[in-house]
């Protein structure tokens, strides 16, 4: 059983006799069990045949978990290099969906991982936050612990999505792809790991938009005005670096569509992007422009607008007939500190009397 790896769901097929290691069960060897034994000797003697790793080249692991066991892929450039799938322990099972599959993650043959890049994928997408949480249990910081000296990058991938194609769109350096037929056998061992399969695509090539900041230095680079201010910062005379208003005009109207209307800044409210205009930019009267943008903005005037039922008119209080009957309460903070530790007075009035009271 050394090439045990090398078998797909071999924790499923040899389930049977492993059952007779727990403890307490009787040893008795069933038609089922040397069925399972047939079973793997014939997997251990027939196709299909495995590649061999090339450790100059990164890896790829598909991972999946059940309440039935582990199982992952270990695949180089399409072609798979090894399987692994364990039982769970007793404890195990009582894990999670979240923990079990990032104990599938960690279960991963990290040896192989040393000096090599590694594109672990799971259909939990919460794992691919799992460096970058700020809380994590104790379970899973011991895995952190395990796999943050590996180049390991964990992707998400829902359980029918296009395993290589997904996973060759991922890379930035992919120009041109073509996925091609993978055959049966491979098809039905991602079928028995849950890993859904299309066997045709096209990896497509996008070319990102240039950004708001290289719009800027693109003209910067050719502008006159630009170049004199620069050569002026050098020699250190040029203590004001302010252009005209109706030359900078355009510009802040792109910096407050930017900030606003864009699918990453999602319409904030006029406080929230000032705050986060303030921080790159500044113009006089900028708040005042962030406002005005906002209260115009017909995407926030439809969807923004108030449903709920218009407040009533105010109303007077109604005048107590006994004195402290009817009281009002205030805090004074702040003050400096008694000689006890106090610094704050809770005062307390008589509606009626307006007789009122200090407690420090």
């Amino acid at each position: 059983m050394k090439n045990y790896r090398d078998i797909s769901a071999e924790n499923r097929i040899a389930k049977p006799m492993t059952s007779l290691l727990e403890k307490g069960v009787p040893f008795i060897w069933t038609k089922e069990r040397q069925a399972a034994f047939h079973e793997l000797k014939k997997r251990l003697t027939t196709a299909p045949v495995l590649t061999l790793l090339d450790l100059t080249k990164s890896f790829t692991v598909y991972c999946d978990a059940s309440k039935e066991g582990l199982g992952c892929v270990l695949m180089q450039e399409g072609k798979v290099i090894a399987y692994a799938s364990c039982q769970l322990r007793k404890h195990e099972v009582n894990y999670p969906t979240h923990d079990l599959d990032g104990c599938a993650c960690s279960e991963n043959r990290k040896a192989l991982f040393i000096g090599n890049r590694c594109e672990i994928y799971t259909d939990h997408k919460s794992l691919k936050y799992i460096f970058t949480q700020n809380e994590l249990n104790m379970r899973q910081r011991r895995w952190l612990e395990l796999i943050k000296d590996y180049d390991l990058e964990i992707h998400y991938h829902p359980g029918k999505a296009n395993v290589v194609a997904d996973a060759l769109s991922r890379k930035s350096y992919v120009n041109m792809a073509v996925a091609f037929q993978m055959p049966l056998e491979l098809c039905a061992e991602f079928e028995s790991l849950n890993l859904g399969f299309v066997h045709y695509t096209t990896v497509a090539t996008f070319e990102a938009e240039p950004t708001l900041e290289q719009e800027i230095r693109k003209p910067q680079k050719t502008d006159e005005k630009i170049q004199e201010i620069r050569e002026l910062i050098k020699v250190g005379k040029a203590p004001h670096f302010c252009e005209d208003e109706q030359d900078v005009d355009s510009i802040k109207k792109l910096i407050l569509s930017e900030a606003h209307d864009t699918a990453y800044s999602i319409h904030p409210g006029s406080t929230k992007m000032y705050h986060d205009l303030k921080e790159r930019f500044w113009w006089y009267g900028m708040k005042r422009a962030v406002a005005e943008y906002v209260a115009v903005c017909d995407t926030c005037q439809r969807v923004k607008a108030e449903h709920q039922r218009p407040a009533g008119l105010l109303q007077p209080l109604k005048i107590s007939e006994w004195k402290w009957e009817e009281i009002s309460m205030d805090f004074i903070v702040g003050l400096p500190r008694t000689q006890k530790g106090y610094n704050s007075i809770w005062v307390v009035v008589d509606r009626l009397t307006k007789v009122a009271h200090f407690i420090s």
